[in-house]
């Protein structure tokens, strides 16, 4: 059993024996005027140890025996799932009642083992230091008391965190010096701190293997797949040893398991030799082969080792710590929170979602397809706010290989440029659907007859200080490259037609339209450029997603935000983080917020709806599985990409994107085969709404998601007829109305 600690000696006569050895080993070992050179330094130190006692602020460094760095751990939305950890140092703190008996034995015969006499400083240990070292000239050896490894191990973590390399190497440097200043530290120390804490301390901040594996904790689940509570007597034994060379020691390296083993064995005799084994349970451990005990266990860190694969979802995690101030001021004290704080980090994902789309992400187009093409997805949970997962044919790798591999990539193109992904895409018309929303809230019918001509004079979008220009903007109509007219909103969405939307922008403004947008949650992906308003997207070609510049991931929630009855949230993929004191951390908002008019997003969601059902609809290849009442929008820009977007009421809102996310200018998405399909012409319905229909019902199935019938009851306001047909009479820039009727569709 442990040894408890006897009644402390009195500290004076100790100090005054352990500063005499050091001074005499230094005396030794440089001469008489090195000694002569050190005696002030000496009564100097010891003024210090004096000065800062009790308080144990020594030059800066506060120990704190349960202050260390410790690694972070990243969960999926049930708070159990791990998805990737994080640390500068992999360390768990445990406290030493969760250390088990053997291990706390199996240190203290290796390291130290009149730890529970002395009081900081094994004087015997240094006098057999001195000696052999300075008088037998034999080899070096430290005599360093198990609290003296304890303060070094301090003092080398103080200035890691401090990036202070000059403080690590005066820290670990093998002088007189530095031991002497340990010996003053380790006497102060010991009137503070209980030998308990000091035990407690070492097991957690030690070094028990190479990766940077720190603490008992670590060791135990790195070696043995256990914890520090369940280590036995060998596998204590192998761990005590890994710290004198963690290296050489370290077991799980296969070149390293004979020494190891020798070492092992040879903490395992101390063990006998100090009782703390029986003589039968030492001949029965040593004749266990030590590689027989090994249960190693992955030890990668980070993204690069995400699970689930999950490594897209956890890098726009890393993005979001670092990006957010709630974490810290700088992104430097974010990182070493992430990396040091040992932070139970519980997101926002969906581990259904993401397999679901993943899975449907790497069928629709795989990763090594001669095509090239990209498929990113992105789902967020209606009313919340909260991202759901993504999916990307790519294998997230951050190494330089992915610069070589076309299948793997870093960077995650279904978020915006400052989370890690890319400037931005055009989306076509799954735009349109906001095109409806400031249409209604103009309190405008959407079955209201325009007049749709196939050129506009751009200053027909004027407004509010926005000027269009001169110029004229020739618009058509997909595949016919002309118009129907009159034609309605109403129409003009279910048939997905360019025109129409262009008279609605020249009637109503273009700003109502990039008001409604931003009422939505709609902004751009480039960093500088998010406002709606900005040059990049300000144009008429807006109303048909032409000149859009948004991620996936904005579009799944705008798309959301018709799912939740006009509910409009911020994107948060972090529901709650914890310290290693058990506080909740301040995380960012969802910030939900009614933005939209709950009668204008059920005659939208109305709208979507016939889309997908009429048989003249452009979304019918979105249907749901078992006839789920679906609701969704398909788009594609030109010949560069295809899109489609949509939802289940209150559940999930999910967007697709098809292109080739690098170079579609010279890549188009036309005249090609994917995945073994030949398309002179792809188009939103063709390949993203069959992988949208796909990754839901697959989640829905998953999640045995209820039916909503009553979702998109349209409101007469909204589509009474009006009587009459109004529109903009194309480049001649005058307006007026004719005779006709309309029917509700």
């Amino acid at each position: 059993m442990v040894r408890m600690p006897k009644k402390k000696k009195t500290l004076s006569g100790v100090r005054i024996l352990a500063l005499a050895l050091a001074f005499i080993t230094l005396c030794v070992a440089g001469g008489a005027t090195t000694c002569l050179l050190f005696l002030p330094a000496v009564m100097g130190a010891n003024n210090v140890a004096r000065a800062v006692s009790p308080s144990m602020e020594v030059e800066g460094i506060d120990f704190d025996v349960t202050n260390l760095p410790q690694k972070s751990t990243m969960y999926a939305n049930d708070g159990k799932t791990v998805i990737a950890e994080f640390y500068a140092q992999n360390r768990e703190v445990v406290p030493l009642k969760d250390i088990s008996k053997p291990m706390m034995q199996a240190v203290v015969a290796r390291e130290d083992k009149r730890f529970w006499e002395h009081s900081g400083v094994d004087v015997q240990g240094v006098m057999r230091a001195f000696v052999q070292t300075y008088m037998k000239q034999g080899d070096q050896q430290g005599g360093s008391s198990l609290t003296q490894q304890y303060v070094k191990n301090v003092l080398a973590t103080k200035a890691r965190e401090s990036d202070d390399p000059i403080g690590e190497y005066h820290a670990t440097e093998d002088t007189i010096a530095r031991k002497l200043r340990e010996m003053l530290l380790s006497v102060q120390m010991e009137k503070k701190y209980s030998k308990q804490e000091i035990l407690q301390g070492y097991l957690n901040i030690a070094q028990f293997g190479s990766n940077s594996l720190y603490g008992v904790q670590a060791a135990a689940e790195r070696y043995f797949n256990t914890t520090a509570d369940k280590l036995t007597v060998v596998q204590a034994a192998t761990i005590a040893m890994v710290t004198k060379n963690p290296s050489k020691y370290d077991p799980s390296i296969p070149e390293n398991q004979e020494e190891a083993q020798k070492q092992r064995d040879i903490v395992l005799k101390l063990m006998l030799d100090q009782k703390f084994i029986t003589q039968q349970e030492y001949e029965e451990a040593v004749n266990t082969p030590l590689k027989d005990t090994l249960q190693l266990t992955d030890v990668s860190r980070g993204c690069m080792a995400a699970k689930y694969n999950t490594g897209f979802f956890c890098d726009y995690v890393v993005h979001k710590i670092e990006n957010s101030p709630e974490f810290g001021k700088t992104a430097e004290e974010r990182e070493k929170l992430l990396q040091e704080g040992g932070l139970k980090i519980v997101t926002t994902l969906d581990l259904d979602a993401s397999n679901a789309m993943m899975e449907t992400a790497n069928q629709t187009i795989p990763a090594n397809d001669p095509s090239g093409m990209e498929i990113v997805m992105a789902s967020v949970k209606p009313g919340t706010g909260e991202v759901l997962g993504f999916g990307l044919n790519r294998t997230y790798d951050a190494t330089d290989a992915a610069a070589t591999d076309p299948t793997k990539s870093s960077m995650n193109y279904a978020v915006d440029q400052i989370d890690g992904g890319g400037q931005g895409f055009p989306i076509g018309s799954s735009w349109k659907p906001i095109n409806l929303i400031a249409w209604m809230q103009q309190g405008r019918s959407i079955n209201e007859m325009l007049v749709a001509p196939t050129d506009f004079l751009t200053n027909r979008f004027n407004c509010n200080g926005y000027v269009g220009g001169t110029d004229n903007w020739h618009v058509t109509n997909a595949l016919t490259n002309g118009t129907v007219s009159p034609e309605s909103p109403f129409l003009g969405l279910v048939h997905s037609h360019n025109t129409t939307m262009a008279a609605m922008g020249a009637q109503i403004g273009l700003c109502a339209v990039a008001d409604a947008a931003k009422a939505v949650g709609y902004h751009n992906a480039k960093i500088g450029q998010e406002d709606v308003y900005s040059d990049i997207s300000m144009h008429p070609a807006l109303l048909i997603g032409g000149t859009t510049s948004v991620s996936p991931l904005t579009m799944a929630n705008v798309y959301a935000t018709y799912a939740a009855d006009g509910v409009q949230c911020t994107p948060i993929a972090i529901k709650s983080v914890e310290n290693t004191d058990g506080e909740q951390l301040d995380v960012p908002k969802a910030n939900c917020h009614q933005a939209v008019d709950k009668d204008i997003i059920q005659t939208l969601a109305y709208t979507m709806n016939q889309g997908v059902t009429r048989s003249d609809g452009a979304a019918g290849a979105a249907q749901l599985a078992n006839n789920r009442k679906t609701f969704a929008k398909t788009g594609t820009n030109e010949n560069m990409y295809v899109t489609t977007g949509g939802f289940i009421p209150n559940q999930i809102a999910t967007f697709v994107l098809v292109g080739d996310a690098q170079d579609p200018t010279n890549h188009p998405i036309e005249n090609i085969a994917i995945n073994g399909n030949y398309h002179g012409y792809w188009d939103g319905s063709t390949i993203a709404a069959p992988a949208f229909s796909q990754a839901v019902s697959k989640y829905a199935e998953k999640k045995n998601l209820p039916m909503d019938n009553d979702y998109g009851q349209p409101v007469d306001k909204y589509m009474r007829s009006t009587g009459q047909t109004t529109g903009t009479t194309g480049t001649t820039g005058t307006t007026g109305t004719q005779q006709g009727t309309t029917t509700t569709q």
